[in-house]
């Protein structure tokens, strides 16, 4: 008995010394700052004693833990809330109350050796954890605003851990190496105390610890195997996608080296003596796959023997190297018998473009032609704007050779493909005649975001001749002592991503990626985690059956035996007859078997456009008195599928009447529509017939179609001349079949694809400052 009451003695003694240990941790002493401090004092005291006392710049042995304590002294004081439960309990954890409860639970021990149940869940100190996490700590903040993004670029291994956790100290040893290994290999590593940031554990959906995880492109993935070095590096290694680096023989090297032309980057190929892909290796693939295209090969396998040969490879030293347009010689090497991860980003970061990239998209556009941000850095662009296929060969031949003869920092060479950027290369040659058919170099500077830039153009076509190449050259150093140079300016609107998968691919990879999330969930998730699917799935078969019960006892007895109306019979027989929108109906339904189109005038104008409904628009098209029956049937011809929507409706405008409400409308649309000055002798004489604005009364701005020239054949001309008599009674006869009402329906050729646009919302916007009146 006597040593049983020595045993518990010694034990609350114990408790008692780790008590005052917690007491003496006081943030206001670490800090130096009295209790009354504000924010400001408090934080600059923080600064002057983390700059004393980090161990980069002190080496006193002392100087981690100092450090380590001031930054959990100002984690505690910088929080309110933390700041208050220490003032109020002594405690900055949500212990509260515990300080005044403990001298009662120590009373009960020496009386009685009682123990309340809550004794045993006091915390750990902050001091007592391990100092080997304190750098990974993640808070919410910190985890959603740059951890998450950062996933996009590399993977990261998280723990999740919290006080008087012993299976968080079991795991300890093995996490502290992999962390080590895993982090030089350029893997993300976090630890979040669910103590202390239980609002992030929540988000990860941790609830229980410990709890290991990764996450790659924002997605939060799991660990469910026995915490084991192996089964760490296999996790992370899985998160990676598996086609990030292809196995490269004798056979299949030509053809992937080929294809910088297809994916518009450089490929990179790694020669090793590892039978398999190593991590870094992969880490590497991932954090650059937007720019560059890897491939691996394994030296000690049959079949690389002429592959190793053509390049002269080093079989016995890791060997990287960079391909561009041309794949019969590397344009970069590497040789390291250490590959190390910065070796490998300081080579790559400086070959992650084509020596002339195709321009496929905004984001590249604004990555090789950055904004200019001073004189002092000027960069400016060489584009080729070129077509594609043997003709334009040998132009671009010609500028590669040019470019790879004349690289600079503060010189970019790209070219595009005319065909696929139209907008681009009009806005740049301006539809000029000695251009058509023909490739030209334009040199240009972005002086904002918004697309505004400045540019010259050389006078003739490139056809990559001497001449040219001297031309071109002399406008180069005249570019470097005089800026104003490029005297054009212009605003480019935002090139269209060509390489983008299309709506069905990204569809898919949705699907499967949710398909697989709910997998994972099904067979390792708890019920807690699994009751928003389960929810969805009961309410859908509630919803299921519940229908099928309706239909199974309504009355269907009108259904069963009243014959179909006249009306009805004559309804269905013109749908089955009218061929005119058998092509589209498919994809969109009218409400109606005819479009209502309503004449926009003074009466109406406040109710049709200047108090529409936010997200209604008014599609108006603009004719004359002598336009009016032939181009009113083909505009209902062309949006007559686009009727099912209930946010658009359907207007005319009198050119007659309103020509300078018109006039002042399109006084917004200079960039996009050029329209000449109003006060030309040809005033009155301008032919704005054809074209169609679409409205937006609410938010004030419109979108404009312009008619095609009239050389242009339609493809749908003739499909509307038996649509609907009701629309053409007075274009019977010679002024329906005459050649001046073929070209004015040719007007709004293409019409319903701007419609299809319109409703994608990639048209460009005019917006106004308010709605002129309509006298």
């Amino acid at each position: 008995m006597e040593l049983g009451r020595a045993a518990l003695a010694w034990a609350a003694a114990l408790v008692l010394a780790a008590l005052g240990a917690a007491v003496d941790v006081d943030p206001y002493r670490v800090l130096g700052v009295s209790r009354g401090s504000s924010q400001a004092d408090i934080k600059k005291a923080y600064k002057r004693l983390a700059r004393e006392w980090h161990p980069d710049k002190n080496k006193d042995p002392g100087a981690e833990d100092r450090f380590i304590q001031i930054s959990k002294a100002y984690e505690i004081l910088s929080n309110e809330e933390k700041r208050a439960n220490f003032d109020r309990y002594g405690d900055a954890g949500e212990s509260q109350g515990y300080s005044q409860h403990q001298h009662r639970q120590f009373h009960h021990f020496h009386e009685g050796f009682y123990f309340d149940e809550s004794f045993f869940h006091f915390p750990f100190n902050s001091e007592r954890r391990d100092t080997s996490d304190e750098k990974y700590l993640l808070h919410f903040s910190h985890y959603i605003n740059e951890i998450v993004p950062d996933s996009f670029k590399k993977p990261y291994l998280i723990k999740v851990t919290s006080d008087w956790c012993f299976s968080c100290i079991h795991i300890e040893p093995v996490w502290k190496e992999v962390a080590q290994e895993l982090e030089v290999l350029g893997v993300g590593i976090g630890v979040v105390h669910a103590g202390y940031e239980r609002r992030l554990a929540h988000h990860l959906g941790a609830h229980s610890t410990p709890s290991l995880l990764g996450l790659i492109n924002g997605k939060i993935t799991f660990f469910h195997n026995a915490v084991i070095r192996e089964n760490l590096w296999q996790f992370v290694e899985n998160l990676l996608p598996g086609n990030l680096v292809e196995k490269i023989t004798d056979k299949n090297y030509i053809h992937f080296l080929s294809n910088w032309k297809k994916e518009n980057k450089p490929h990179v190929l790694l020669f090793d003596h590892m039978p398999v892909v190593p991590l870094l290796y992969k880490l590497t693939a991932f954090a650059y796959r937007d720019y560059l295209s890897f491939g691996y090969v394994y030296v000690g396998l049959r079949g690389t023997e002429e592959l190793s040969s053509q390049y002269n490879i080093n079989v016995y030293t890791p060997t990287m190297m960079i391909f561009k347009e041309h794949i019969d010689r590397p344009a970069d090497v590497v040789q390291a018998r250490d590959m190390k991860k910065q070796l490998i980003d300081d080579f790559l970061s400086q070959n992650k473009f084509l020596m002339a990239t195709r321009l496929t998209s905004q984001r590249l556009f604004q990555e090789l032609c950055p904004v200019k941000k001073s004189h002092r850095q000027r960069k400016h662009c060489v584009v080729l704007l070129t077509g594609e296929g043997e003709k334009f060969a040998e132009a671009y031949e010609a500028f590669l050779a040019f470019a790879v003869a004349n690289t600079k920092d503060v010189l970019k060479f790209v070219h595009i493909y005319n065909d696929r950027q139209p907008e681009f290369a009009d806005a740049l040659l301006m539809d000029e005649e000695k251009y058509r058919g023909k490739s030209a170099v334009v040199i240009l500077e972005r002086r904002n975001n918004a697309g505004k830039i400045a540019y010259k153009a050389l006078e003739e076509a490139w056809q990559g001749s001497k001449e040219d190449n001297f031309i071109l050259l002399d406008l180069l150093d005249q570019l470097r002592t005089d800026p104003g140079l490029l005297s054009s300016e212009t605003v480019l609107a935002d090139l269209n991503d060509e390489l983008a998968p299309i709506f069905l691919i990204r569809w898919l990879y949705s699907t499967v990626d949710y398909i697989s999330d709910c997998w994972d969930s099904l067979f390792h998730s708890n019920w807690r985690e699994m009751m928003p699917l389960l929810s969805l799935l009961f309410s859908a078969l509630f919803i299921l059956f519940g229908t099928v019960i309706v239909q199974a006892f309504s009355d269907s007895s009108d259904t069963r035996n009243s014959p179909p109306s006249e009306k009805e019979e004559t309804a269905t027989k013109s749908e089955k007859n009218d061929t005119s929108f058998s092509k589209e109906s498919n994809s969109r339904i009218p409400k109606k078997g005819f479009v209502e189109v309503t004449e926009l005038t003074d009466i109406n104008y406040n109710s049709n456009l200047v108090r529409l409904r936010p997200g209604h628009m008014n599609v108006v098209l603009i004719l004359s008195n002598s336009t009016k029956t032939a181009l009113l049937q083909k505009f209902a011809l062309e949006v007559y599928t686009f009727t099912g929507s209930s946010s658009l409706h359907f207007s005319f405008l009198s050119l007659d009447k309103h020509r300078e409400w018109l006039e002042y409308l399109l006084e917004f649309a200079q960039d996009a529509a050029p329209i000449p000055n109003q006060y030309d002798k040809h005033f009155l004489e301008r032919d704005y017939t054809g074209y169609v604005l679409a409205l937006n009364g609410h938010k004030k701005y419109f979108c404009l179609f312009k008619p095609h020239r009239s050389g242009d054949e339609g493809g749908t001309l003739g499909s509307c001349e038996d649509y609907d008599s009701s629309l053409h009674t007075e274009a019977r006869g010679k002024s329906s079949s005459s050649p001046g009402s073929r070209s004015l329906k040719n007007k709004l050729h293409k019409l319903s694809f701007w419609m299809e646009r319109l409703l994608e919302g990639s048209l460009q916007r005019f917006y106004i400052p308010s709605w002129p009146a309509l006298d």
